[in-house]
Protein backbone atom coordinates (compact mmCIF):
# COMPACT_ATOMS: atom_id res chain seq x y z
CA UNK A 1 0.00 0.00 0.00
CA UNK A 2 1.25 3.48 -0.84
CA UNK A 3 0.88 5.78 2.15
CA UNK A 4 -0.03 9.44 2.25
CA UNK A 5 2.43 11.45 4.28
CA UNK A 6 1.75 14.68 6.15
CA UNK A 7 3.15 16.89 3.41
CA UNK A 8 0.79 15.59 0.75
CA UNK A 9 -1.36 18.39 -0.58
CA UNK A 10 -4.68 16.65 -0.92
CA UNK A 11 -5.54 16.24 2.72
CA UNK A 12 -4.82 19.87 3.35
CA UNK A 13 -7.07 20.98 0.57
CA UNK A 14 -9.80 18.99 2.08
CA UNK A 15 -9.45 20.73 5.32
CA UNK A 16 -10.09 24.11 3.88
CA UNK A 17 -13.34 23.03 2.45
CA UNK A 18 -14.65 21.20 5.37
CA UNK A 19 -13.93 19.46 8.54
CA UNK A 20 -12.68 15.95 8.44
CA UNK A 21 -12.86 13.25 11.03
CA UNK A 22 -10.29 10.71 11.90
CA UNK A 23 -10.64 7.03 12.34
CA UNK A 24 -8.77 3.91 11.71
CA UNK A 25 -9.38 1.85 8.58
CA UNK A 26 -11.11 2.99 5.44
CA UNK A 27 -11.93 6.62 5.17
CA UNK A 28 -14.16 8.73 3.10
CA UNK A 29 -14.08 12.52 3.25
CA UNK A 30 -16.78 14.94 2.30
CA UNK A 31 -15.70 18.55 2.59
CA UNK A 32 -17.23 21.98 2.21
CA UNK A 33 -15.03 25.04 1.91
CA UNK A 34 -16.98 27.51 3.95
CA UNK A 35 -20.41 28.82 3.17
CA UNK A 36 -19.75 29.57 -0.47
CA UNK A 37 -17.45 26.70 -1.35
CA UNK A 38 -18.55 23.10 -1.31
CA UNK A 39 -16.40 20.14 -2.06
CA UNK A 40 -16.43 16.65 -0.84
CA UNK A 41 -13.49 14.42 -0.32
CA UNK A 42 -13.65 10.74 0.20
CA UNK A 43 -10.71 9.30 1.99
CA UNK A 44 -10.36 5.60 2.42
CA UNK A 45 -8.28 3.99 5.09
CA UNK A 46 -8.31 0.26 4.84
CA UNK A 47 -7.81 -2.36 7.51
CA UNK A 48 -9.17 -5.75 8.38
CA UNK A 49 -10.99 -4.37 11.39
CA UNK A 50 -14.74 -4.54 11.00
CA UNK A 51 -17.12 -3.25 13.64
CA UNK A 52 -20.84 -3.81 13.41
CA UNK A 53 -23.31 -0.99 13.92
CA UNK A 54 -27.06 -0.98 13.65
CA UNK A 55 -28.35 0.66 10.52
CA UNK A 56 -31.35 2.90 11.06
CA UNK A 57 -32.43 4.15 14.39
CA UNK A 58 -35.40 5.87 15.83
CA UNK A 59 -38.62 4.05 15.15
CA UNK A 60 -42.02 5.59 15.21
CA UNK A 61 -44.05 7.51 12.73
CA UNK A 62 -47.35 9.28 12.44
CA UNK A 63 -50.38 7.09 12.68
CA UNK A 64 -51.77 6.04 9.32
CA UNK A 65 -55.24 6.28 10.88
CA UNK A 66 -55.12 10.10 10.97
CA UNK A 67 -58.33 11.51 9.53
CA UNK A 68 -59.78 14.90 8.67
CA UNK A 69 -61.87 14.71 11.83
CA UNK A 70 -58.96 14.56 14.27
CA UNK A 71 -56.41 16.79 12.59
CA UNK A 72 -55.69 20.23 14.09
CA UNK A 73 -55.39 22.65 11.18
CA UNK A 74 -52.75 25.38 11.40
CA UNK A 75 -53.19 29.07 10.67
CA UNK A 76 -50.73 31.82 9.66
CA UNK A 77 -51.91 33.64 12.80
CA UNK A 78 -50.65 30.89 15.10
CA UNK A 79 -48.13 32.07 17.65
CA UNK A 80 -45.85 29.17 16.75
CA UNK A 81 -45.46 28.44 12.99
CA UNK A 82 -46.85 25.04 12.13
CA UNK A 83 -43.49 23.61 11.08
CA UNK A 84 -42.01 24.42 14.49
CA UNK A 85 -44.66 22.30 16.22
CA UNK A 86 -43.23 19.16 14.70
CA UNK A 87 -41.30 16.43 16.47
CA UNK A 88 -37.59 16.64 17.26
CA UNK A 89 -35.53 15.84 14.16
CA UNK A 90 -33.61 13.20 16.14
CA UNK A 91 -36.69 11.02 15.65
CA UNK A 92 -36.81 11.54 11.91
CA UNK A 93 -35.09 8.31 10.94
CA UNK A 94 -37.31 5.28 10.68
CA UNK A 95 -36.10 1.78 9.80
CA UNK A 96 -37.07 0.86 6.26
CA UNK A 97 -37.52 -2.85 5.52
CA UNK A 98 -35.26 -3.05 2.49
CA UNK A 99 -33.31 -6.17 1.59
CA UNK A 100 -29.71 -5.30 0.75
CA UNK A 101 -27.12 -7.89 -0.17
CA UNK A 102 -23.99 -7.76 1.96
CA UNK A 103 -20.65 -7.19 0.24
CA UNK A 104 -17.94 -9.81 0.68
CA UNK A 105 -14.86 -7.56 0.57
CA UNK A 106 -15.47 -5.22 3.50
CA UNK A 107 -13.73 -1.91 4.09
CA UNK A 108 -13.79 0.78 6.73
CA UNK A 109 -15.03 4.08 5.34
CA UNK A 110 -14.61 7.39 7.14
CA UNK A 111 -16.50 10.40 5.84
CA UNK A 112 -14.66 13.59 6.71
CA UNK A 113 -17.18 16.37 6.45
CA UNK A 114 -18.45 19.73 7.63
CA UNK A 115 -22.09 18.63 7.43
CA UNK A 116 -24.23 15.65 8.38
CA UNK A 117 -28.02 15.44 8.31
CA UNK A 118 -29.84 16.11 10.49
CA UNK A 119 -27.47 17.12 13.32
CA UNK A 120 -25.27 19.48 11.28
CA UNK A 121 -27.13 20.10 8.04
CA UNK A 122 -26.97 23.29 5.99
CA UNK A 123 -27.56 21.93 2.50
CA UNK A 124 -27.48 18.85 0.32
CA UNK A 125 -23.98 17.87 1.44
CA UNK A 126 -25.38 16.85 4.82
CA UNK A 127 -27.98 14.62 3.14
CA UNK A 128 -25.33 13.00 0.96
CA UNK A 129 -23.07 12.17 3.90
CA UNK A 130 -25.84 10.57 5.94
CA UNK A 131 -27.41 8.71 3.03
CA UNK A 132 -24.15 7.29 1.68
CA UNK A 133 -22.96 6.33 5.16
CA UNK A 134 -26.19 4.49 5.90
CA UNK A 135 -26.13 2.68 2.56
CA UNK A 136 -22.53 1.51 3.04
CA UNK A 137 -23.39 0.26 6.53
CA UNK A 138 -26.37 -1.63 5.14
CA UNK A 139 -23.99 -3.43 2.77
CA UNK A 140 -21.92 -4.58 5.75
CA UNK A 141 -19.10 -2.03 5.79
CA UNK A 142 -17.75 -0.20 8.82
CA UNK A 143 -18.51 3.51 8.56
CA UNK A 144 -17.63 6.55 10.64
CA UNK A 145 -18.40 10.19 10.04
CA UNK A 146 -15.80 12.70 11.26
CA UNK A 147 -17.31 16.07 12.07
CA UNK A 148 -16.21 19.18 13.99
CA UNK A 149 -17.76 19.42 17.43
CA UNK A 150 -19.56 22.66 16.62
CA UNK A 151 -20.67 24.63 19.63
CA UNK A 152 -24.16 24.73 18.09
CA UNK A 153 -24.37 20.95 17.58
CA UNK A 154 -27.59 19.63 19.21
CA UNK A 155 -26.05 17.40 21.86
CA UNK A 156 -29.45 15.90 22.66
CA UNK A 157 -29.39 14.23 19.24
CA UNK A 158 -26.10 12.48 20.00
CA UNK A 159 -26.14 9.26 21.98
CA UNK A 160 -23.24 7.49 23.70
CA UNK A 161 -21.11 10.65 23.62
CA UNK A 162 -17.73 9.59 25.02
CA UNK A 163 -14.28 11.19 25.07
CA UNK A 164 -11.88 8.86 23.28
CA UNK A 165 -8.63 10.71 23.71
CA UNK A 166 -6.85 14.05 23.72
CA UNK A 167 -3.94 14.73 21.38
CA UNK A 168 -2.12 17.67 19.81
CA UNK A 169 -2.60 18.88 16.25
CA UNK A 170 -0.54 21.60 14.57
CA UNK A 171 -1.85 24.99 13.46
CA UNK A 172 -0.08 28.30 12.83
CA UNK A 173 3.09 27.54 14.75
CA UNK A 174 1.34 25.93 17.73
CA UNK A 175 0.30 22.47 18.81
CA UNK A 176 -3.40 22.70 19.62
CA UNK A 177 -4.79 20.36 22.31
CA UNK A 178 -7.55 18.44 20.57
CA UNK A 179 -10.32 16.23 21.98
CA UNK A 180 -11.79 13.36 19.98
CA UNK A 181 -15.23 12.11 21.00
CA UNK A 182 -17.18 9.08 19.87
CA UNK A 183 -20.98 9.26 19.52
CA UNK A 184 -23.90 7.91 17.50
CA UNK A 185 -26.09 10.22 15.40
CA UNK A 186 -29.14 8.79 13.62
CA UNK A 187 -27.68 5.32 14.00
CA UNK A 188 -24.34 6.27 12.42
CA UNK A 189 -21.07 6.23 14.43
CA UNK A 190 -19.46 9.66 14.45
CA UNK A 191 -16.12 11.01 15.64
CA UNK A 192 -16.29 14.62 16.83
CA UNK A 193 -13.15 16.77 16.82
CA UNK A 194 -12.92 19.60 19.33
CA UNK A 195 -9.91 21.98 19.34
CA UNK A 196 -8.87 23.88 22.43
CA UNK A 197 -9.24 27.26 20.71
CA UNK A 198 -12.00 29.42 19.25
CA UNK A 199 -12.61 27.32 16.13
CA UNK A 200 -16.20 26.10 15.56
CA UNK A 201 -17.71 28.44 18.14
CA UNK A 202 -20.99 30.21 17.49
CA UNK A 203 -24.64 29.42 16.87
CA UNK A 204 -24.33 28.46 13.18
CA UNK A 205 -22.51 25.70 11.32
CA UNK A 206 -20.95 28.32 9.04
CA UNK A 207 -20.53 32.00 9.75
CA UNK A 208 -18.83 31.85 13.15
CA UNK A 209 -16.44 34.49 14.47
CA UNK A 210 -13.42 32.44 13.43
CA UNK A 211 -11.62 32.19 10.07
CA UNK A 212 -13.31 29.23 8.37
CA UNK A 213 -10.43 28.56 6.00
CA UNK A 214 -8.00 28.24 8.90
CA UNK A 215 -10.48 26.21 10.95
CA UNK A 216 -10.97 23.60 8.25
CA UNK A 217 -7.24 23.46 7.49
CA UNK A 218 -6.71 22.64 11.14
CA UNK A 219 -9.60 20.18 11.14
CA UNK A 220 -8.36 18.26 8.10
CA UNK A 221 -4.86 17.92 9.49
CA UNK A 222 -6.26 16.81 12.85
CA UNK A 223 -8.33 14.13 11.13
CA UNK A 224 -5.41 12.91 9.04
CA UNK A 225 -3.22 12.70 12.12
CA UNK A 226 -5.89 10.55 13.69
CA UNK A 227 -6.17 8.25 10.67
CA UNK A 228 -2.45 8.14 9.79
CA UNK A 229 -2.53 6.14 6.52
CA UNK A 230 -5.63 6.88 4.46
CA UNK A 231 -6.33 6.37 0.80
CA UNK A 232 -8.13 9.45 -0.45
CA UNK A 233 -11.13 9.74 -2.74
CA UNK A 234 -12.12 13.32 -3.53
CA UNK A 235 -15.80 13.88 -4.25
CA UNK A 236 -16.58 17.14 -6.02
CA UNK A 237 -20.06 18.39 -5.17
CA UNK A 238 -19.79 21.69 -7.00
CA UNK A 239 -16.96 22.66 -9.33
CA UNK A 240 -17.66 26.36 -8.81
CA UNK A 241 -16.09 26.26 -5.35
CA UNK A 242 -12.36 26.14 -6.00
CA UNK A 243 -11.02 26.51 -2.47
CA UNK A 244 -8.97 29.61 -3.29
CA UNK A 245 -6.23 29.97 -0.69
CA UNK A 246 -3.42 32.46 -0.09
CA UNK A 247 0.01 30.97 0.48
CA UNK A 248 0.30 32.39 3.99
CA UNK A 249 -3.02 30.76 4.90
CA UNK A 250 -1.92 27.41 3.54
CA UNK A 251 1.39 27.57 5.43
CA UNK A 252 -0.52 27.68 8.72
CA UNK A 253 -1.19 23.97 8.20
CA UNK A 254 2.53 23.34 8.62
CA UNK A 255 3.19 22.70 4.94
CA UNK A 256 5.33 24.77 2.58
CA UNK A 257 2.99 26.46 0.11
CA UNK A 258 5.81 27.13 -2.37
CA UNK A 259 6.19 23.39 -2.94
CA UNK A 260 2.65 23.24 -4.33
CA UNK A 261 2.56 26.60 -6.13
CA UNK A 262 3.19 25.21 -9.61
CA UNK A 263 0.80 24.70 -12.52
CA UNK A 264 1.12 20.92 -12.35
CA UNK A 265 0.21 20.87 -8.64
CA UNK A 266 -2.07 23.36 -6.90
CA UNK A 267 -1.44 26.81 -8.39
CA UNK A 268 -4.70 28.55 -9.21
CA UNK A 269 -4.23 29.16 -12.95
CA UNK A 270 -6.55 32.18 -12.82
CA UNK A 271 -4.04 34.03 -10.62
CA UNK A 272 -0.90 33.44 -12.69
CA UNK A 273 0.97 36.75 -12.93
CA UNK A 274 -1.05 38.31 -10.13
CA UNK A 275 0.53 39.61 -6.98
CA UNK A 276 0.09 37.45 -5.06
CA UNK A 277 -0.57 34.21 -6.91
CA UNK A 278 -2.80 31.82 -5.00
CA UNK A 279 -3.46 28.11 -4.59
CA UNK A 280 -6.61 26.18 -5.45
CA UNK A 281 -7.34 23.52 -2.87
CA UNK A 282 -9.72 21.80 -5.26
CA UNK A 283 -7.03 21.55 -7.92
CA UNK A 284 -4.61 20.14 -5.36
CA UNK A 285 -7.21 17.62 -4.34
CA UNK A 286 -7.69 16.47 -7.92
CA UNK A 287 -3.93 16.10 -8.44
CA UNK A 288 -3.14 14.22 -5.24
CA UNK A 289 -6.25 12.08 -4.65
CA UNK A 290 -6.19 8.36 -5.31
CA UNK A 291 -9.54 8.78 -7.08
CA UNK A 292 -11.92 11.62 -7.91
CA UNK A 293 -15.71 11.36 -8.06
CA UNK A 294 -18.34 13.88 -9.00
CA UNK A 295 -22.01 13.59 -8.29
CA UNK A 296 -23.56 12.71 -11.66
CA UNK A 297 -22.44 11.34 -15.04
CA UNK A 298 -23.71 14.41 -16.91
CA UNK A 299 -21.90 16.80 -14.56
CA UNK A 300 -18.71 14.84 -15.19
CA UNK A 301 -19.07 15.52 -18.92
CA UNK A 302 -19.83 19.18 -18.28
CA UNK A 303 -16.77 19.64 -16.06
CA UNK A 304 -14.51 18.02 -18.66
CA UNK A 305 -15.80 20.39 -21.35
CA UNK A 306 -15.80 23.75 -19.58
CA UNK A 307 -14.19 25.69 -16.76
CA UNK A 308 -10.57 26.46 -15.96
CA UNK A 309 -10.09 23.11 -14.19
CA UNK A 310 -11.20 21.06 -17.20
CA UNK A 311 -7.59 20.66 -18.32
CA UNK A 312 -6.59 19.22 -14.95
CA UNK A 313 -9.58 16.87 -14.97
CA UNK A 314 -8.77 15.70 -18.50
CA UNK A 315 -5.19 15.02 -17.42
CA UNK A 316 -6.43 12.85 -14.58
CA UNK A 317 -9.53 11.48 -16.32
CA UNK A 318 -8.40 7.89 -15.76
CA UNK A 319 -9.20 8.29 -12.05
CA UNK A 320 -12.30 10.50 -12.52
CA UNK A 321 -15.81 9.01 -12.24
CA UNK A 322 -19.37 10.33 -12.16
CA UNK A 323 -21.70 8.62 -9.69
CA UNK A 324 -25.23 9.91 -9.33
CA UNK A 325 -26.18 10.79 -5.77
CA UNK A 326 -29.05 9.00 -4.15
CA UNK A 327 -31.44 10.00 -1.40
CA UNK A 328 -31.75 8.53 2.06
CA UNK A 329 -35.03 6.62 1.84
CA UNK A 330 -35.07 6.22 5.61
CA UNK A 331 -34.95 9.96 6.18
CA UNK A 332 -37.16 10.79 3.19
CA UNK A 333 -40.02 8.34 3.56
CA UNK A 334 -43.59 9.63 3.09
CA UNK A 335 -44.98 6.39 4.50
CA UNK A 336 -43.34 6.99 7.89
CA UNK A 337 -42.29 10.67 8.02
CA UNK A 338 -42.68 12.01 11.55
CA UNK A 339 -42.73 15.60 10.27
CA UNK A 340 -45.94 15.16 8.28
CA UNK A 341 -49.49 15.70 9.51
CA UNK A 342 -50.44 12.57 7.57
CA UNK A 343 -48.38 9.85 5.90
CA UNK A 344 -49.06 8.28 2.52
CA UNK A 345 -47.87 5.78 -0.07
CA UNK A 346 -48.11 5.46 -3.84
CA UNK A 347 -51.05 3.10 -3.36
CA UNK A 348 -52.84 5.27 -0.79
CA UNK A 349 -52.49 8.99 -1.55
CA UNK A 350 -55.13 10.38 0.82
CA UNK A 351 -52.45 11.60 3.22
CA UNK A 352 -50.81 13.69 0.51
CA UNK A 353 -54.04 15.63 -0.01
CA UNK A 354 -54.16 16.27 3.75
CA UNK A 355 -50.54 17.50 3.68
CA UNK A 356 -51.36 19.88 0.84
CA UNK A 357 -54.32 21.42 2.65
CA UNK A 358 -52.33 21.56 5.90
CA UNK A 359 -49.53 23.58 4.28
CA UNK A 360 -51.95 25.80 2.39
CA UNK A 361 -53.81 26.68 5.59
CA UNK A 362 -50.64 27.15 7.58
CA UNK A 363 -49.20 29.58 5.01
CA UNK A 364 -52.46 31.45 4.52
CA UNK A 365 -52.96 30.22 0.96
CA UNK A 366 -56.40 29.30 -0.40
CA UNK A 367 -56.91 25.69 0.67
CA UNK A 368 -58.77 23.40 -1.66
CA UNK A 369 -60.90 20.53 -0.30
CA UNK A 370 -59.06 17.26 0.18
CA UNK A 371 -61.50 15.70 -2.28
CA UNK A 372 -60.85 18.34 -4.93
CA UNK A 373 -62.60 18.28 -8.24
CA UNK A 374 -62.24 20.51 -11.26
CA UNK A 375 -61.48 23.50 -9.01
CA UNK A 376 -58.17 22.06 -7.87
CA UNK A 377 -55.03 24.16 -8.24
CA UNK A 378 -51.46 22.88 -8.37
CA UNK A 379 -49.14 23.67 -5.48
CA UNK A 380 -45.66 24.27 -6.89
CA UNK A 381 -42.69 24.26 -4.53
CA UNK A 382 -39.38 25.62 -5.73
CA UNK A 383 -36.05 27.13 -4.79
CA UNK A 384 -36.11 30.05 -7.15
CA UNK A 385 -34.77 33.36 -8.35
CA UNK A 386 -36.67 36.55 -9.09
CA UNK A 387 -37.59 35.59 -12.63
CA UNK A 388 -39.52 32.55 -11.45
CA UNK A 389 -41.32 34.45 -8.70
CA UNK A 390 -42.48 37.03 -11.22
CA UNK A 391 -43.65 34.27 -13.50
CA UNK A 392 -45.86 32.86 -10.80
CA UNK A 393 -47.24 36.29 -10.03
CA UNK A 394 -48.34 36.63 -13.63
CA UNK A 395 -49.80 33.14 -13.83
CA UNK A 396 -51.31 33.18 -10.37
CA UNK A 397 -50.18 29.71 -9.47
CA UNK A 398 -49.72 28.74 -5.85
CA UNK A 399 -46.06 28.61 -4.98
CA UNK A 400 -44.02 27.79 -1.90
CA UNK A 401 -40.37 28.81 -1.76
CA UNK A 402 -37.97 28.20 1.11
CA UNK A 403 -34.26 28.59 1.69
CA UNK A 404 -31.39 30.87 2.65
CA UNK A 405 -29.55 33.05 0.14
CA UNK A 406 -25.80 32.64 -0.34
CA UNK A 407 -24.98 36.36 -0.10
CA UNK A 408 -26.40 39.33 1.77
CA UNK A 409 -27.22 41.09 -1.52
CA UNK A 410 -29.30 38.17 -2.77
CA UNK A 411 -30.90 37.76 0.65
CA UNK A 412 -31.99 41.40 0.67
CA UNK A 413 -33.43 40.94 -2.81
CA UNK A 414 -35.47 37.98 -1.60
CA UNK A 415 -36.57 39.91 1.48
CA UNK A 416 -37.95 42.58 -0.82
CA UNK A 417 -39.77 39.98 -2.90
CA UNK A 418 -41.18 38.38 0.24
CA UNK A 419 -42.51 41.72 1.47
CA UNK A 420 -44.05 42.35 -1.95
CA UNK A 421 -45.68 38.96 -2.53
CA UNK A 422 -46.39 37.30 0.83
CA UNK A 423 -49.53 39.31 1.50
CA UNK A 424 -51.04 38.22 -1.79
CA UNK A 425 -53.28 35.20 -2.41
CA UNK A 426 -50.95 32.85 -4.28
CA UNK A 427 -47.25 33.18 -3.40
CA UNK A 428 -45.27 32.59 -0.23
CA UNK A 429 -41.51 33.16 0.03
CA UNK A 430 -39.96 31.79 3.21
CA UNK A 431 -36.40 32.92 3.90
CA UNK A 432 -35.58 30.27 6.46
CA UNK A 433 -33.94 26.88 6.62
CA UNK A 434 -36.19 24.35 8.32
CA UNK A 435 -35.82 20.59 8.04
CA UNK A 436 -39.40 20.14 9.22
CA UNK A 437 -40.84 22.58 6.70
CA UNK A 438 -38.89 21.08 3.80
CA UNK A 439 -40.46 17.65 4.49
CA UNK A 440 -43.92 19.21 4.65
CA UNK A 441 -43.48 21.20 1.44
CA UNK A 442 -42.34 18.17 -0.56
CA UNK A 443 -45.28 16.18 0.79
CA UNK A 444 -47.74 18.96 -0.05
CA UNK A 445 -46.41 19.81 -3.51
CA UNK A 446 -47.99 18.76 -6.77
CA UNK A 447 -44.85 19.87 -8.60
CA UNK A 448 -41.27 20.66 -7.63
CA UNK A 449 -39.57 23.25 -9.82
CA UNK A 450 -35.78 23.15 -10.23
CA UNK A 451 -34.84 25.76 -12.89
CA UNK A 452 -31.10 25.63 -12.19
CA UNK A 453 -28.67 27.10 -14.68
CA UNK A 454 -26.33 24.34 -13.55
CA UNK A 455 -26.93 21.56 -11.02
CA UNK A 456 -24.15 19.04 -10.33
CA UNK A 457 -26.66 16.48 -9.09
CA UNK A 458 -29.67 17.88 -7.30
CA UNK A 459 -31.59 16.15 -4.56
CA UNK A 460 -34.76 18.26 -4.76
CA UNK A 461 -36.09 16.51 -7.85
CA UNK A 462 -35.43 13.05 -6.37
CA UNK A 463 -36.92 13.90 -2.98
CA UNK A 464 -39.86 15.53 -4.74
CA UNK A 465 -40.55 12.38 -6.73
CA UNK A 466 -40.30 10.27 -3.58
CA UNK A 467 -43.11 12.43 -2.14
CA UNK A 468 -45.22 12.46 -5.31
CA UNK A 469 -44.22 15.93 -6.58
CA UNK A 470 -43.76 15.89 -10.36
CA UNK A 471 -40.41 17.52 -11.33
CA UNK A 472 -40.14 20.45 -13.72
CA UNK A 473 -36.44 20.97 -14.41
CA UNK A 474 -33.83 22.39 -16.74
CA UNK A 475 -31.77 19.73 -18.51
CA UNK A 476 -28.38 20.05 -16.82
CA UNK A 477 -26.12 17.96 -14.59
CA UNK A 478 -27.91 15.42 -12.42
CA UNK A 479 -31.29 16.80 -13.44
CA UNK A 480 -30.63 15.43 -16.93
CA UNK A 481 -29.77 12.04 -15.41
CA UNK A 482 -32.94 11.72 -13.34
CA UNK A 483 -35.81 13.56 -15.08
CA UNK A 484 -37.09 12.57 -18.53
CA UNK A 485 -39.70 14.53 -20.43
CA UNK A 486 -43.29 13.33 -20.65
CA UNK A 487 -43.47 14.41 -24.28
CA UNK A 488 -40.43 12.36 -25.32
CA UNK A 489 -42.19 9.43 -26.90
CA UNK A 490 -38.98 7.63 -27.80
CA UNK A 491 -38.70 6.25 -24.26
CA UNK A 492 -42.09 6.44 -22.54
CA UNK A 493 -41.09 4.02 -19.80
CA UNK A 494 -38.60 6.59 -18.47
CA UNK A 495 -40.90 9.64 -18.73
CA UNK A 496 -41.38 11.16 -15.29
CA UNK A 497 -41.51 14.97 -15.53
CA UNK A 498 -41.20 18.08 -17.65
CA UNK A 499 -37.85 19.28 -18.98
CA UNK A 500 -36.67 22.44 -20.72
CA UNK A 501 -33.35 23.35 -22.32
CA UNK A 502 -32.97 27.12 -22.45
CA UNK A 503 -32.03 29.61 -19.75
CA UNK A 504 -34.66 32.15 -20.78
CA UNK A 505 -38.04 32.70 -19.16
CA UNK A 506 -39.83 31.52 -22.29
CA UNK A 507 -38.32 28.03 -21.99
CA UNK A 508 -39.38 27.83 -18.37
CA UNK A 509 -42.88 29.07 -19.17
CA UNK A 510 -43.26 26.47 -21.90
CA UNK A 511 -42.44 23.57 -19.58
CA UNK A 512 -44.74 24.88 -16.84
CA UNK A 513 -47.59 25.36 -19.28
CA UNK A 514 -47.22 21.75 -20.42
CA UNK A 515 -47.19 20.56 -16.82
CA UNK A 516 -50.26 22.62 -15.90
CA UNK A 517 -52.13 21.43 -18.99
CA UNK A 518 -51.41 17.82 -18.07
CA UNK A 519 -52.48 18.45 -14.45
CA UNK A 520 -55.79 20.08 -15.35
CA UNK A 521 -56.83 18.06 -18.39
CA UNK A 522 -55.67 14.55 -17.44
CA UNK A 523 -56.27 14.10 -13.69
CA UNK A 524 -56.38 10.31 -13.88
CA UNK A 525 -53.12 10.14 -15.81
CA UNK A 526 -51.60 12.68 -13.41
CA UNK A 527 -52.43 10.38 -10.50
CA UNK A 528 -50.77 7.47 -12.32
CA UNK A 529 -47.70 9.67 -12.91
CA UNK A 530 -47.55 10.53 -9.21
CA UNK A 531 -47.72 6.85 -8.31
CA UNK A 532 -45.06 6.03 -10.89
CA UNK A 533 -42.52 8.58 -9.67
CA UNK A 534 -43.04 7.60 -6.02
CA UNK A 535 -41.93 4.07 -6.88
CA UNK A 536 -38.72 5.08 -8.70
CA UNK A 537 -35.68 3.76 -6.83
CA UNK A 538 -33.41 6.74 -6.24
CA UNK A 539 -32.02 5.21 -3.04
CA UNK A 540 -28.34 5.23 -2.14
CA UNK A 541 -27.91 1.47 -2.50
CA UNK A 542 -26.84 1.43 -6.15
CA UNK A 543 -24.61 4.47 -5.77
CA UNK A 544 -23.04 3.01 -2.63
CA UNK A 545 -22.05 -0.09 -4.58
CA UNK A 546 -20.23 2.08 -7.12
CA UNK A 547 -18.46 4.00 -4.35
CA UNK A 548 -17.37 0.73 -2.74
CA UNK A 549 -15.96 -0.47 -6.07
CA UNK A 550 -13.82 2.67 -6.25
CA UNK A 551 -12.70 2.29 -2.61
CA UNK A 552 -11.57 -1.23 -3.38
CA UNK A 553 -9.78 -0.11 -6.54
CA UNK A 554 -7.67 2.46 -4.71
CA UNK A 555 -7.00 0.01 -1.91
CA UNK A 556 -5.46 -2.39 -4.38
CA UNK A 557 -3.05 0.16 -5.92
Amino acid sequence: MRFIAAEIMIPTSLVLNNPTYQMLPTTLFNHSYGRSQKISINCAIFSSTHLSFQVGAHKGANSTSLTLENIVWPSPDDKIPFWEKSVDSSNAIVDVPVTVNKDSDLVHVVHVTAEMAPVAKVGGLGDVVTGLARACMARGHTVNVMLPLYECLPKQQLSELTLICTYNSYHDGKWIPTNAYRAVASGIPVILIEPDNHFFKGQRIYGGSYDELEAYLYFTRACLEWMQKPRIVLTIHNMEHYGECRKEQFCKSGLNADVFATTDKALDDRTIGHNPERLSLLKGGIVYSNAVITVSPTYLKETLNSGWLSGTLIKYCDKYSGILNGIDIALWNPAADVFLPAVFTAQKLDGKAICKQYVQRGLGLPAEPVEAGSDRKPLVVCVTRKMVVNHFQICGWTDGCTGKAATSRVEKEFEGLAALHNQGPSIRILLIHSEELSHMLYAAADMVLVPSIYEPCGLAQMIGMRYGAVPVVRRTGGLADTVFDMDDHSNPEMSNGFVFEGIDEGSLNWSLERAFKFYFEKPDEWKKLVQKIMEIDNSWNNAAGKYITIYNSVKAR
